[in-house]
């Protein structure tokens, strides 16, 4: 699972206050799996949060390397305060990936729907979920708010759940790469 092109969140050019070596740093969200990413920048590159740099394979033009995975705990206020923005972002341009979520979701356990994960989802809006993906598919965030009456914003309650996992407390991930603890 690697990421391909992440959306910066914050552009640290003389790198973090509390560490000796001083090289440009940016904490960025990669755009496929949400992953938390620290990033080393090019030689007089600067960034700015919400702008989107490619880190896949071959020639990257601003990142000289990526140098890892970070946990939630370990963004700077700037990053935290534009995740939400980012990942609103980042939902809405892959509506179908998400529509296909409340399509296609099953069980995680005997007890327990995937559905049942989300943030203000219980046994009633699980039911009515339910119900109407087995009359029609749903074809986008606003067929689903149609469609199964009093669900919350469906694009709210996946961005929601994508900033739960992403800071790292949860059993279950259905958006968001498990952050790796080290």
């Amino acid at each position: 699972m690697k990421e391909s092109n992440c959306i910066v969140l914050d552009f640290l050019p003389n790198g973090y206050a509390d560490r000796r070596r001083t090289e440009p740093i940016a904490q960025a969200m990669g755009t496929s799996f949400f992953s938390l990413l620290e990033l080393v920048t090019r030689e007089n590159v600067t960034l700015s949060p919400g702008e989107e740099a490619y880190i896949g394979d071959g020639k990257r033009d601003n990142i000289r390397f990526i140098r890892g995975q970070l946990e939630y705990r370990d963004l700077t206020n700037q990053a935290r305060n534009m995740l939400p923005e980012v990942v609103e972002k980042l939902v809405i341009q892959n509506e179908q990936k998400f529509v296909e979520f409340f399509n296609k979701s099953t069980i995680v356990t005997p007890r327990m729907h995937q559905f049942q994960l989300l943030p203000g989802v219980g046994k009633k809006h699980l039911m009515d979920i339910l119900e109407e993906r087995s009359r029609k598919p749903f074809t986008n965030f606003a067929d689903i708010s149609e469609r199964v009456k009093l669900f919350p914003d469906p694009v709210k309650t996946v961005v929601r759940r994508i900033l739960q996992e992403l800071e790292g407390n949860e059993k279950y991930y259905l958006f968001a790469v498990r952050q790796r603890h080290f």
